[in-house]
């Protein structure tokens, strides 16, 4: 008789377990360095999906050296892996080009996206003292680039492709004394890429007299990057829209994880986005419109939440 109790109490835990388990979805969160914007959206994300769906998903934050790590990862990874990337980099994994190449797998063929998050903005911010209002203005001044970043490189590259090669002089510092060196006139420009409105940028805007710069159709064109434009007031005494350009970044799942986690994840997202911009407003950045930046497949999970929001997807996105 006691045998059959122990039995009975046995079998009754395990599926008590079992049905916790089953509504409980656990999730990792790969996204970028524990002292980037980045992270902090992740963070922000996983206190969101955890509030809107009463704890039934939660998400863990995991800290990355990149986006190529966190797309390599997925040959590993499982059905609970959720990470960030610029869109281009998927196409690479999946063709095997680049930094991809004799890295091939078929789990890339697998990645599907889920929303987009804050597009990586290029910023061009000058003294206004300087009397820098266009990129032909920059001719010997003084601009810091910063080292290794992305916005380092693509800074250089606008550089020589806007005919300023040899014309400016690149400060030898670290981004992280771009505002200081700005105030103090040690130099007149710095470049910086990030979500909008960066950091960096609010804090040299409120302290001195800035002018980010705006770039011509032409030049959008010459980047081959993706045009945007940051409205008038994101910045103190801007008072016009500043058009430059971006580099999408967008959540990735695989086909792993069910159809249904992609819908409550991608729909606990847009509706947690406006709660999440009130305590930091890179978020006012994401709308629908960035869906269309996505060159990839959508989870399926997902599109059933964007068909339902009478969001559109492309034929390619299918």
């Amino acid at each position: 008789m006691n045998f059959f109790k122990l039995l009975v109490s046995i079998v009754l835990v395990l599926t008590v377990f079992v049905n916790y388990s089953a509504a409980d979805t656990r999730l990792t969160y790969k996204s970028a360095s524990s002292t980037s914007s980045y992270y902090q959206m992740a963070v922000q994300i996983a206190e969101a999906v955890k509030k809107r769906t009463n704890g039934e998903i939660t998400v863990t934050v995991e800290e990355s050296q990149g986006s190529v790590q966190n797309v390599m990862e997925v040959r590993s990874r499982g059905a609970d892996y959720v990470f960030t990337t610029p869109p281009a980099l998927v196409g690479l994994a999946q063709s095997g080009k680049a930094m991809f190449e004799g890295k091939g797998d078929p789990a890339f063929d697998e990645i599907r996206a889920l929303f987009p998050i804050p597009s990586l903005t290029m910023h061009f911010v000058a003294r206004a003292d300087t009397g820098i209002e266009t990129f032909e203005n920059l001719q010997g001044k003084t601009i810091l680039l910063g080292k290794g970043s992305f916005g380092a490189r693509e800074g250089a590259k606008y550089i020589k492709l806007f005919g300023l090669d040899g014309k400016v002089n690149l400060a030898g510092s670290e981004l992280s004394n771009a505002v200081s060196a700005l105030k103090n006139g040690q130099i007149d420009a710095f470049v910086t890429a990030g979500s909008f409105p960066a950091p960096n940028v609010i804090e040299a805007a409120a302290s001195t007299n800035v002018t980010v710069l705006s770039l011509s159709e032409d030049q959008v064109k010459q980047t081959k990057r993706t045009r945007l434009v940051i409205p008038a007031n994101t910045y103190t005494n801007q008072t016009s829209d500043i058009v430059t350009t971006s580099l999408p970044v967008v959540a990735y799942a695989t086909t792993k994880m069910s159809d249904d986690t992609a819908y409550k994840l991608t729909k606990t997202f847009w509706a947690g986005k406006d709660e999440m911009a009130e305590v930091a407003a890179w978020w006012n950045g994401v709308n629908e419109g960035l869906i269309s930046n996505i060159s990839g497949r959508i989870h399926p999970g997902a599109i059933r939440y964007y068909k339902e929001a009478g969001i559109s997807i492309t034929d390619a996105q299918m």
